[in-house]
């Protein structure tokens, strides 16, 4: 079963070193991304919202939910990685690309990995808790078996406005 599933993984790796891939649709795909961080924040959690897209379809999404669900690993991208393993039926995600408003994290970069994203396609950066270069580049560390190629900066200032809208917002709001 191993071997089934390297030679598929391979397959796919080599199929994907094909694609293409536009700014046209990098931007197309953010938007998508930006709509669900801004159904976030009318739900009172930080907004961030990602997609998982594979052969130019949408198989994952999610919205920041940690607040509403009392859990702490309910970030956007954890939410759209397992709609997308379900959609695909594989917990492997090869020849897929996650979109998200804001740089992933530590444990939302471990679980892109892990996942065997082939890109990633992120906005605003975080300089808090940036796992992509602002903190730490954990996909950079070339001891690590899978390497994501990392695009940043994708609608960046849509998603920082988003963010600094919500954050100034709570700050102002009576405890």
């Amino acid at each position: 079963m191993f071997e089934l599933e390297r030679t598929v993984t391979a397959q796919l790796n080599k199929n994907t070193a094909k694609m293409e891939f536009t700014l046209d649709q990098d931007l197309r795909w953010m938007r998508q991304a930006l709509a669900l961080a801004e159904d976030a924040a009318a739900r009172h959690e930080v907004p961030v919202g990602a997609i998982v897209v594979f052969e130019n379809t949408i198989i994952g999404h999610g919205g920041n939910a940690p607040i509403a669900g009392n859990d702490p690993t309910a970030h956007a991208e954890i939410a759209a990685l397992r709609e997308a393993a379900c959609a695909l039926g594989n917990y492997r995600l090869p020849g897929c690309s996650l979109y998200v408003t804001l740089e992933p994290c530590a444990m939302c970069a471990g679980a892109i990995m892990h996942a065997r994203i082939v890109r990633l396609v992120f906005g605003a950066r975080d300089t808090k808790t940036g796992a992509c270069g602002s903190v730490v580049d954990l996909f950079a560390e070339s001891r690590l078996n899978h390497h994501t190629e990392v695009i940043p900066d994708i609608l960046a200032d849509e998603s920082a406005a988003l963010l600094s809208t919500f954050f100034k917002a709570r700050r102002a709001a009576p405890s």
